[in-house]
């Protein structure tokens, strides 16, 4: 496997950039693009589902994606340590009736030496928000950069 730089150890810069890699790759909503930073072996927790293995873990981005429409993420670093990162984030989606959620979650992440994500353990609440109260309403796919991030937004 080729290496996926940033590489660990982490520093706060690297760890950052590492976070932007994955909000842009998940904005993309493509799971063939996302599952590509997991180890063949990744292990998840997200939510009440445990993936194991890019198959599964790509098997789950597919169903998400087809049920979270409209989907856009923002994620910031949280800390870090050398091969750990922790994250925060809030994603806007609707579900196929038109109500709109916005979702709040951390997660875990822990890299190998190539940079590859082996595990991922993410928790994550929902709460419907109205059309009027969305604040991620940029085009789909990358969050522009002079998008506000979660802190700025008071998220």
């Amino acid at each position: 496997m080729e290496p996926r730089p940033p590489l660990p150890p982490f520093t706060a810069d690297t760890a950052a950039q590492k976070v932007r890699m994955a909000e842009d790759a998940w904005n993309s909503r493509d799971p063939d693009r996302v599952v590509k930073v997991y180890t063949g072996d990744t292990r998840w927790r997200n939510r009440a589902e445990f993936p194991v293995g890019r198959d599964e873990v790509h098997a789950f981005l597919v169903r998400k994606w087809a049920r979270e429409l409209d989907y856009r993420l923002i994620k910031e670093l949280w800390a870090f340590t050398d091969h750990r990162i922790a994250v925060r984030f809030v994603y806007e989606w609707r579900d196929d009736s038109g109500q709109w959620f916005r979702s709040h979650g951390n997660e875990n992440w822990q890299f190998n030496e190539l940079g590859y994500m082996e595990q991922r353990h993410a928790s994550i609440n929902d709460r419907p928000v109205q059309q009027s109260e969305r604040l991620f309403q940029w085009p789909l796919g990358r969050r522009p950069d002079d998008h506000p991030g979660l802190s700025e937004l008071g998220l």
